[in-house]
């Protein structure tokens, strides 16, 4: 399962994309549709949650739970933000899969508000910016721009 935010966040996700080749991929995201370039694919739009609209998360995590029930995925990785934040602690509530939180390359001075929050419940905690990495986490892998 590959989810996250629109804009910035879905463009980091399209340029790991290659490392999932040969998997069983689905995606979440907040557009209505996938891109058309993605092809034929499983995906599922989700409500965009931010600190704005706190109101539309007890929907969201409803239709993450449906979707993580429905597709029951190994692997669960976010370039965030709060789509992405609320599916790996989903993912973690139901017992399902492994997580992975990618914080935003455009976060180059400090680890974002999701990006801390998804500490407890994200398997792989990552950073894109080697300076932003810590001995007990977040770690650095490299970056994805």
């Amino acid at each position: 399962m590959v989810v996250c935010s629109g804009g910035g966040h879905w463009v980091q996700m399209r340029r790991i994309l290659p490392a999932f080749a040969g998997m069983d991929i689905f995606y979440v995201s907040v557009e209505p549709e996938p891109d058309a370039d993605l092809g034929e694919v499983r995906y599922y739009p989700v409500a965009n949650v931010t600190r704005r609209n706190p109101g539309a998360i007890p929907g969201i995590l409803r239709r993450l739970a449906r979707i993580i029930r429905t597709e029951r995925p190994d692997i669960i990785v976010t370039t965030g933000a709060a789509p992405g934040l609320l599916a790996i602690t989903m993912a973690k509530c139901l017992r399902q899969g492994r997580t992975m939180w990618i914080d935003s390359v455009a976060n180059t001075e400090r680890l974002s508000l999701s990006g801390w929050l998804a500490r407890p419940v994200a398997d792989a905690w990552l950073v894109q910016w080697e300076h932003l990495s810590r001995p007990k986490g977040p770690s650095y892998w490299g970056a994805v721009l």
